[in-house]
């Protein structure tokens, strides 16, 4: 959006960062630590912010030997151009990775993955163990265990704790860059309470957006997938590509994609779903008298082959996964009695949708494909089982086991997921966002899983890499004042006070207020940061300091489904059997964990 003389800022800040996940929460702490006034901005409402980093494992790559992971990081592209600047900066920061966590995140003894998987520490836990320089490839995270918001809590309260000098604006999603005809970019356009706003930034604007996940049509653009499922937040949607397209940028990485799941990246399906639970799978589903199919009902890869972030092995090299319209485990009435024993999350959703036939020509007109295709397939998976060699696939021997000869026959409808997305602006080392011509847009900086640093292969913990180390460049960056000539009469004096019509003045304030929450007698408030969500506060009864009368939940922002469940059922339980250490919720662990530490927190105050 090109500005002019004429056009009005509704604010001004030195630097603007747009989206609040943990590329956008570095990147905003960084600016304000190089002295600058920070907006930052989401178009996701508070407690859904965080964008995958709320959702990822926590695992943040390390290397302890620079020239392996060189080497690793190279073959990873798979001959993939890399530019040599990028290559220097990405291998610096991983492997002085735990200097960054002591210094910045305060963790002076992060954990080692190895260590949560107790595995020695020359075990080799690279994805792609069989590529050079694999052997030194480690990920590291704050505390024990993954999967539990950690790290995202630590960059979040980051950005907290310096409220004096970052606002945070949360359902406030960005329209458009503001620009001059000399491409310099001076500011966004954001969408607050239904009005748009013409923000000023002096010194620079951040974009860390996110990826392409929950956005179709960009899935099939750049993917080239009818259908994928994200495993993690719902509010990456691309917007950081239009933005950079109408900016002027050049684009890179565009097809490239990592997912999770069964197999070759399968869920459940189920009606309505819009986030798929991130799972690795139970043999179960390529043990026995069971196997996949495609579109057309047969088979098309080996079941009990791995993948690795979603990637397989194909002749020797490592691809994305086929990714067909309707995918199905299709198996007989012996494999679902072992199915239907299972109690444990998510595999206790498998039957949730399961179709049923009595006749193999039942089951076929049910899942849409030929009874000829469907009984050939199970023909020859028989044939292959009474032979103890899978001569399509070579699947294990031990993993076939022949079909009944009669029905019912059973089908699980999948989808396809999507983890994250690396497609976005080219970026240069300083975390600078570039033009065709590769050089770079004025004022316009980068960072995190919109346009990162993977060249081809994926390997675990690269992204979240990428947030602390190009977030911590960019922010900076963005921050330093710039001597770059005037704007044509188009700037903006930061220190001028200029005055806000009434009616915007209250929407321009932070959304990061204190809060107080009223007490009676033995009554004690009590919070976490433990849960998924953002900060969990409960207000505890009791009836003498230590048994549970009431346990009310005043701030919550868990998932809406398991989540939300928790949120529901955990404080009646605990209630009914006067403890914090009920069971938690199948598919909540983490909710019920941060619950349990929110009312273990108001109890010390009443003790």
């Amino acid at each position: 959006m090109i500005v002019n003389k004429n056009t009005y800022y509704d604010a001004s800040y030195d630097v603007v960062v747009l989206g609040f996940g943990g590329a956008g929460a570095t990147a905003a702490r960084f600016a304000a630590d190089n002295g600058a006034k920070v907006l930052i901005v989401d178009s996701a409402p508070e407690g859904r912010e965080g964008g995958n980093t709320r959702y990822a494992a926590e695992l943040v790559g390390y290397s302890s030997d620079e020239a392996d992971y060189r080497n690793y990081y190279e073959h990873l592209a798979q001959y993939f151009e890399i530019d040599p600047e990028i290559e220097n900066t990405v291998v610096d920061g991983i492997t002085h990775m735990k200097e960054y966590f002591k210094k910045y995140l305060g963790v002076a003894n992060p954990v080692s993955y190895k260590t949560i998987l107790g595995l020695p520490d020359d075990a080799v836990i690279a994805d792609h163990p069989d590529l050079p320089g694999a052997k030194s490839y480690d990920m590291i995270t704050l505390k024990p265990g993954i999967f539990n918001a950690s790290l995202w809590n630590v960059l979040r309260q980051n950005v907290l704790d310096r409220s004096d000098q970052i606002d945070v604006w949360y359902s406030s999603p960005v329209k458009h860059l503001l620009q001059l005809p000399n491409k310099k970019i001076v500011g966004a356009q954001i969408e607050r309470d239904h009005v748009l706003l013409n923000i000023y930034a002096k010194n620079g604007v951040v974009l860390t957006t996110g990826g392409i996940e929950n956005n179709p049509q960009k899935v099939q653009d750049y993917i080239g997938s009818n259908k994928l499922v994200p495993l993690g937040t719902l509010y990456n949607k691309g917007k950081g590509i239009d933005l950079a397209h109408e900016a002027g940028a050049d684009m890179w990485h565009m097809s490239m994609y990592a997912a999770g799941g069964m197999q070759q990246a399968f869920a459940f399906y189920e009606p309505g779903m819009k986030r798929a639970p991130f799972y690795m799978g139970n043999p179960i589903f390529y043990t026995g008298s069971i196997f996949t199919v495609g579109d057309d009902g047969t088979r098309y890869f080996k079941e009990d082959q791995g993948a690795r972030e979603g990637y397989v092995e194909n002749h020797g090299s490592w691809y994305k996964p086929l990714n067909p319209i309707h995918p199905y485990f299709v198996f007989d009435q012996k494999q679902y009695d072992k199915i239907s024993k299972i109690d444990t999350f998510p595999d206790n959703k498998a039957l949730n949708s399961v179709i049923k036939g009595d006749t193999v020509a039942e089951l076929a007109e049910k899942m849409g494909v030929t009874v000829e295709k469907l009984q050939q397939t199970i023909d020859e998976f028989n044939l292959f089982a009474e032979n103890q060699y899978d001569y399509a696939f070579h699947r294990a021997p031990e993993t076939l086991t022949a079909f009944d000869k009669t029905g019912p026959y059973y089908a699980v409808p999948l989808v396809q997921t999507i983890g994250w997305s690396e497609a976005g602006p080219r970026r240069n080392a300083r975390a600078e966002i570039l033009d065709p011509d590769h050089k770079p847009i004025p004022h316009l900086y980068g960072a995190g899983e919109l346009g990162s640093n993977m060249s081809n292969l994926y390997q675990g913990g690269s992204d979240l890499g990428d947030c602390l180390i190009f977030g911590k460049i960019a922010g900076q960056n963005a921050a330093h004042p710039k001597d770059d000539g005037n704007c044509g009469g188009l700037c903006v004096d930061n220190e001028q006070d200029t005055p806000l019509p009434p009616k915007l003045s209250e929407a321009l304030t932070s959304d990061i207020k204190k809060e107080d929450y009223p007490v009676g007698p033995n009554q004690y408030i009590g919070k976490s940061n433990q849960g998924m969500g953002d900060e969990i506060v409960v207000r505890v009864t009791t009836s003498n300091g230590k048994d549970l009368e009431n346990i009310e939940v005043l701030k919550q922002a868990e998932s809406n489904d398991y989540g939300l469940k928790a949120v529901k059922e955990l404080p009646q339980k605990m209630v009914q059997e006067n403890s914090v250490d009920v069971d938690a919720i199948s598919g909540a662990s983490n909710t019920s964990r941060g619950l349990k530490d929110a009312v273990k927190d108001a109890l010390s105050k009443a003790k």
